[in-house]
């Protein structure tokens, strides 16, 4: 006569085959506080005045200096051409003063180095320019 401790089904082998359920609950009472959380934050409103319609275009056009540099890295402002370094930035210069700033658009040629397109940008942007752009890159675009 003896006693039983266990039954005898369960040897060491045979897996667990319940299922864990302490990931499924850390995972809502994350997704609880983050409701909690967030709800206080929905029902606050902020009064915003909008406008309106749409707005009419502007009438004044901007004014336009166009810098071109040609293939063989010369320098031209609005087709008249730049012989020194000194005479760029003097036109930088006078431009950058101007009460309304014009846009200025470097035109480089495709051949051009892009040492003499950078030294351009680099010398405009620290003479005070702030309204630059590069058109004419349809140049640059494959088969053409």
């Amino acid at each position: 006569m003896g006693m039983s401790v266990g039954s005898d089904s369960t040897h060491e082998d045979e897996g667990i085959v319940d299922i864990n359920t302490t990931p499924l609950i850390d995972v809502m009472l994350v997704l609880l506080i983050m409701l909690i959380i967030t709800i206080p934050l929905q029902t606050h409103s902020v009064a915003i005045d909008l406008p309106q319609g749409n707005p009419p275009p502007s009438t004044v056009q901007p004014k336009l200096v166009t810098v071109s540099i040609g293939y063989d890295n010369s320098i031209s402002w609005n087709n008249e051409p730049i012989t020194s370094e000194a005479s760029l930035q003097a036109h930088f210069q006078a431009a950058a003063a101007l009460p309304d700033q014009p846009e200025m658009h470097i035109h480089p040629d495709r051949l051009a180095d892009y040492k003499t397109v950078a030294h351009v940008m680099a010398d405009a942007q620290r003479l005070g320019m702030t309204k630059l752009g590069i058109v004419g890159l349809d140049q640059f675009m494959e088969g053409q």
